[in-house]
């Protein structure tokens, strides 16, 4: 089954897009996923056609200085990506941002992301990630630090707030704007709901609105026709794609004017990613990751579940590699949109 592309959308997604001092040859990128876009399935991506940019997982600015690209589960790239890979950082203090931000454009990397978004209970303990968005100006101060420390562009991911109220996350975009943010990426959900309401888009045009710099929007896109919509219906100057981008990475290519992907798409990027992944981890961390992303991968199929279950269930990557190819030998059934319980 094969995601039919609306008329119109490809030649939006083929415009360029100036973010800073820095140009993307299109609008629909990779977000930042941790422990799914890891440097093994942007390697994917990339044989799949690639995208206008890429985001890293969730990075430790404390870390970032003085880590080992070659031993670091996160902090970890192919030389030939780095010109369009972002690197999205995680931290509260100004001086240690900065730190990581200037050891980022030293690698030659795209740029710098600041991670605003995130609400898992162990990062915002910290005072990091979404927990910021309750200190606005401590926020855009942040964002200013790493600004003044580094030459390349630097964006900022974040969600609505801790409340249902679109005045707040319009008023942290102008003090981001203001901060010196070259882009920003919206994710229209308060902190404390994960994904159990649906992302308000309406908050993408109003933030879209009321800020001159680009704004990708990001949040319940499950198929090409999402994708024009949020563009239609926002203003919004591009789209992250996530969960949907995990679940089908050939999308960005084929949305964009690509070829559709042929009918082992599925199997076959799910057996090249198990050799990526060997290729980029140890055995531990490499099967982790794939079962990580077996749940992604399942969501495509009506009985995703046994999919899931029996990847999840394997020892080592040889039997999770065996699932793979065992499940695809009577063609499953295919969803046309995928199964959002699996997609978490």
């Amino acid at each position: 089954m094969t995601d039919p592309v609306p008329q119109g959308l490809s030649p939006m997604l083929q415009r360029p897009l100036a973010i800073g001092c820095r140009t993307i040859p299109g609008r629909l990128v990779l977000a930042p996923m941790t422990l799914l876009g890891h440097v093994a399935f942007r390697q994917l991506l990339d044989e799949l056609g690639g995208c206008a940019l890429m985001f890293s997982e969730m990075c430790s600015a404390a870390r970032i200085p003085t880590e080992n690209r070659h031993t670091s589960y996160y902090f970890r790239w192919r030389d030939q990506e780095a010109g369009r890979l972002s690197i999205q950082i995680l931290g509260s203090e100004g001086t240690r941002m900065a730190a990581a931000a200037r050891r980022i454009e030293a690698e030659g990397f795209f740029g710098v992301d600041i991670n605003l978004g995130c609400a898992v209970k162990e990062i915002c303990k910290f005072n990091q990630g979404a927990a910021l968005l309750k200190a606005p100006a401590e926020a855009a101060a942040l964002v200013a630090q790493v600004r003044q420390a580094v030459q390349c562009p630097v964006t900022v991911k974040f969600r609505t707030g801790w409340q249902d109220d679109p005045r707040i996350p319009v008023d942290l975009a102008r003090r981001l704007e203001d901060a010196g943010a070259d882009a920003l990426t919206f994710h229209p959900r308060v902190a404390p709901d994960v994904r159990t309401r649906p992302a308000r888009w309406e908050y993408i045009a109003r933030v879209k609105e009321a800020v001159s710099i680009p704004v990708f929007g990001n949040g319940d896109v499950f198929d090409a026709a999402d994708c024009l919509k949020m563009l239609t219906t926002t203003g919004c100057d591009g789209v992250a794609l996530g969960r949907l981008g995990i679940a089908r990475p050939w999308s960005f290519a084929h949305w964009a004017g690509g070829a559709p992907p042929g009918a082992s798409i599925y199997k076959d990027s799910a057996l090249r990613l198990t050799v990526l992944l060997e290729q980029h981890f140890e055995p531990t961390k490499a099967l982790r990751r794939f079962k990580r992303y077996a749940a992604y991968l399942a969501a495509n199929f009506a009985f995703g579940n046994t999919l899931y279950n029996h990847i999840r269930n394997a020892p080592e990557m040889a039997a999770a590699r065996q699932a793979v190819t065992n499940f695809f030998l009577n063609e499953p059934p295919e969803r046309q949109r995928p199964n959002l319980n699996l997609l978490r």
